[in-house]
């Protein structure tokens, strides 16, 4: 799976590079980000490869812009990767690689700052992501019909993208819990030694 998939699927109609753009920052960068200077050199290759066609036209807001749609060729790659096995692929995770050596820092009290910082921005993702789809039920002109297929597909990905934000708070709460009884069991072993060292001393006056 890469970018070139993307913009096939954004382009079953036509549209400029920054409408594709536009397109991104609404809603598809919410899985897959990409900046212009990502997609025009990609809209060349794939125009170059015969997966698009371009044309200029003119427009009201200044210079021509041009404007791709696929080619016969493209919407038969679109197919075939829509019709193939799920992509899965080797997602990486910035989050979780810090999570895993975290223990190099040697203080279960950075663990806890870590994941309450996480969980914080995962929760305002989620609260985006609920917004969203408030709006989007409450029938905002800038969303697909949820009853057509588009709308459906398109709602159901952002119903996905709920279940794992959720899911992740959920982790973080799990682990935030065990982090908080390790730093109670650390502190009540540290009392322990520190009266224990107390009465030696005693004894030995």
């Amino acid at each position: 799976m890469s970018l070139q998939h993307i913009l096939l699927g954004l382009l079953r109609e036509p549209a400029s590079g920054y409408d594709l753009k536009a397109y991104f920052d609404h809603s598809v960068r919410y899985f897959w980000a990409a900046e212009l200077s990502q997609i025009y050199p990609t809209l060349q290759r794939m125009e170059k490869g015969g997966l698009l066609r371009s044309r200029l036209e003119t427009s009201s807001k200044g210079p021509k812009r041009r404007v791709y749609s696929l080619t016969a060729g493209g919407r038969k790659m679109l197919r075939e990767w829509l019709l193939g096995d799920p992509q899965l692929g080797d997602e990486r995770y910035g989050f979780v690689a810090q999570f895993f050596f975290m223990d190099a820092t040697g203080d279960w009290q950075e663990t806890k700052r870590y994941v309450t910082a996480l969980r914080s921005v995962l929760a305002s993702r989620l609260e985006t992501y609920g917004k969203i789809e408030r709006e989007w039920l409450g029938g905002a002109s800038e969303y697909p019909d949820p009853e057509s297929p588009s709308g459906f597909h398109q709602h159901m990905a952002l119903r996905g993208g709920l279940h794992h934000l959720t899911a992740r708070i959920k982790w973080c709460d799990e682990v935030l819990q065990r982090v908080e009884s390790r730093i109670g069991a650390s502190a009540s072993s540290r009392r322990k030694s520190d009266n224990k060292g107390k009465k030696t001393v005693r004894r030995k006056s």
